[in-house]
This record gives structure tokens, C-alpha cells and sequence, in this order.
């Protein structure tokens, strides 16, 4: 009887290293983040304390060269998010606005000196990140946004506000979008103790608890010149973050698939229903958890091609919203069969069902709706933009 994840036999496309890296991932997972997250969830905290050991293990910015970075490859990375997202969205969150938000815009576009100042404390669990670019009336077209940097002497002036910041409230460094004086969008680096800046966090979620969100304000808010990432040219240079979000969202999705998989299945095995018979021999189950188990494998198959793709340089940021769009639709829709397979238990946070349910919902929302991503990959196939 088949009771794992690999069905098709992918595991023997990994490398050693890349299997390796996935048993670190999933023992930390099954040691550190397991035991705790329910409790999390429930009281709405973020496990902080799981920062620098993340960054020990080389989990934060895992895919960057130099300044501290493990300098694995993607599919590494990948699979680094996978694992986490298997114990907890929050976990993965964290993890993917640190390395793909915010180290990788400094190591992108950042100058020498704010990538030695700012990328080995964020590589190490020293410093944390948050990314600011949404804004209240401005999510899925950044393109409006009203944030303005000025100029002014040597340095700028921001004002403006950004919502829905995951890390916003424990952030050390935002790295802030803004239009400046020639309408051109630029990214800067903002220190949480800046006057004028303020970080207010959002309460009462009932998706990503364990998640610190939080919406950031700047009024008359003075930063030296050298807080601009000099190699931020647009709104493009943002994207460019965002596509490296949003591949680590594919595989993140893949992980809470299959926590969500594992308990159907583990349930429908031994729960009894009329005559004293597993609900895993009826067909109507069993055609769930096929569904399920069919879904996950085509997920991973995308993700480990987007991640070659990716290492060869090859990847598009169409294919990367491709596999972004249908892996966390998959994994929700496997959340939700999930929960309807352990009935009133699905409910209740004995069994990680309903946390990853709630957890994709936001998913789903965030880094491009499901609805952009069709649109962006409209645009792709046909050469018509449909945004208006």
C-alpha cells in the first residue's frame, strides 16, 4: 500500500545535496515547528525564537552567493520552502519575505556597502525584513500607488502608507517603494527607528496567526540619501522581487498539500463507518484522496522543472506565476477535501487541516490573486493585456 507523497518516483531527479536538504528542512520541521505551531495559531504569535535557528541552518536568503548566504541552488530553496510550509504558512512567509523581499533586492540592487551592512545580519537570524510596496487602495495594480519620496537636500522625504506587510512589526529594515519626484518608482531601505516611520500591526486574523502583518506609515519621514537601493529603475525592479516570492510560494504550497494529504489519508485508514469498515473503502473517499495524491505529484513535477529552469536561468516570470497560481489552487482545494474527509474533526486544531485551509486562503490572495495570475498568463498566450 502507497502511503507517502512520491507516487510517480520523483525522488531520484533530486541530487544528494538536494535531499539532503529537504530531510533538514522536514526534521526541523517535525522537531521545532510542530510541537508549538497549534499553540501559535491559537494565540496569534509568531514563533520568533525559530529565527536564528533557521539562519543557522542556512534557511534565510539559502539561494544568494556571498554575504553569509548558503548560495544553494533553487530547486534547494525550493525545498526549503516546501518543508516549512508543510509545518506552517508563517514559517514559510517569514522565510520567503527575508531572502526573496529583502536580501534579494540588496543584493540586487543594493550598493557595496548596504549589502555589507545589511545582507550577513539578515543571513544570520540578526536582522529581520519586511517588504513594503501593497498598499490600501493599491494591491493588485502597484502601479497607482500613492507613497511619494522627495527629494530633499541630500536625502528624501517619504510619505505614504503600505498594508498587509508580513514582518512589518518585528522588522529591523523595510524596504519601501515609492514614487519620486520624476514619477519613477524606486525601493528604499527604511530602519525601523526612523522618525516618522511607524509599524501598526493588524489583529484579529483569521488566516496566517502565526504570522506577524502589519501596516506601515511614514509622515515627513527623512531618510539620507543613501538609503535608496541605486539599482531600483520602476516598478519592474519591484516585479523582479516579486517573481522570486512568488516561486517560493509554489513550492510552499506543494508542503501544505501534503500535511493536508497525510492526515485525509491517515484518518479515512482508520476511521469506521457502517459495518465496521474503513471510510477509505468507500469510493466516494477514495476518489478524493486520488484526486489529492494525482494533484500534489503534477505540482511537484512543476516545481522541480520551474527550479531547473530557474538554475539554468531560464524561467520566465510567466511560467513562475503559472506554477504559483495552480499549485496554491491545488493545495487549497486539497486542504478543503481534506477537511470534508475528517468531517467535525476537520474543524479542530488536533489535526492541521483547517490551519492550512485558513493559512491559503491568504495564499492564494497574496503575491498576485489567482485572478492576476490568469490575467498575466492571458497576456502571455494571446499578447492582450486584459487588466482594464
Amino acid at each position: 500500500m502507497f502511503k507517502g507523497y512520491d507516487f510517480m518516483n520523483i525522488d531520484p531527479l533530486f541530487s544528494d545535496e538536494e535531499k539532503m536538504v529537504r530531510r533538514t528542512v522536514r526534521d526541523f520541521v517535525e522537531d521545532r515547528v510542530l510541537p508549538i505551531i497549534e499553540k501559535h495559531n491559537r494565540e496569534a504569535t509568531f514563533p520568533i525564537h525559530l529565527v536564528k535557528e533557521m539562519a543557522q541552518l542556512g534557511f534565510l536568503g539559502a539561494n544568494l552567493q556571498g554575504y553569509g548566504c548558503a548560495g544553494m541552488s533553487n530547486v534547494c530553496y525550493g525545498l526549503i520552502m516546501q518543508e516549512l510550509e508543510r509545518g506552517d504558512s508563517s514559517l514559510r512567509s517569514f522565510a520567503s519575505v527575508q531572502g526573496s523581499l529583502v536580501m534579494y533586492p540588496i543584493h540586487t540592487f543594493g550598493s557595496k556597502e548596504q549589502k555589507q551592512r545589511w545582507l550577513p545580519r539578515l543571513a544570520a537570524g540578526e536582522a529581520i525584513g519586511c517588504f513594503g510596496l501593497t498598499e490600501p487602495d493599491f494591491g493588485s495594480n502597484p502601479a497607482g500607488m500613492l507613497t511619494r519620496a522627495h527629494k530633499s537636500g541630500d536625502g528624501y522625504v517619504l510619505n505614504g502608507s503600505k498594508a498587509w506587510i508580513t514582518n512589518g512589526n518585528v522588522a529591523d529594515i523595510a524596504v519601501v517603494w515609492g514614487r519620486c519626484d520624476d514619477d519613477k518608482i524606486r525601493g528604499f531601505l527604511v530602519e525601523k527607528e526612523t522618525p516618522g516611520f511607524e509599524a501598526r500591526e493588524y489583529k484579529n486574523k483569521w488566516s496566517l496567526r502565526a504570522s506577524v502583518t502589519s501596516e506601515l506609515m511614514f509622515h515627513d519621514c527623512r531618510v539620507s540619501g543613501d538609503a535608496l537601493l541605486s539599482g531600483t529603475d520602476g516598478l519592474r525592479s519591484a516585479l523582479m522581487c516579486l517573481t522570486q516570492a512568488r516561486y517560493s510560494i509554489a513550492w510552499g504550497a506543494v508542503g501544505a498539500a501534503m500535511a493536508c494529504y497525510h492526515s485525509a489519508l491517515e484518518w479515512a485508514l482508520q476511521r469506521k463507518q457502517f459495518s465496521n469498515k474503513p471510510i477509505a473503502s468507500h469510493q466516494l473517499v477514495q476518489e478524493k484522496l486520488v484526486w489529492m495524491l494525482t494533484e500534489i505529484t503534477k505540482a511537484q513535477l512543476l516545481c522541480y522543472h520551474l527550479g531547473r529552469l530557474k538554475d539554468q536561468g531560464r524561467a520566465t516570470s510567466a511560467q513562475v506565476s503559472l506554477g504559483k497560481r495552480n499549485n496554491v489552487y491545488v493545495a487549497l482545494e486539497v486542504a478543503r477535501m481534506a477537511r470534508d474527509l475528517l468531517g467535525a474533526n476537520g474543524i479542530v486544531d488536533d489535526y492541521p487541516v483547517f490551519r492550512h485551509m485558513c493559512n491559503l486562503e491568504t495564499v492564494k490572495t497574496y503575491e498576485g490573486t489567482h485572478d492576476i495570475h490568469t490575467l498575466v498568463l492571458g497576456q502571455e498566450i494571446t499578447g492582450i493585456p486584459a487588466f482594464e
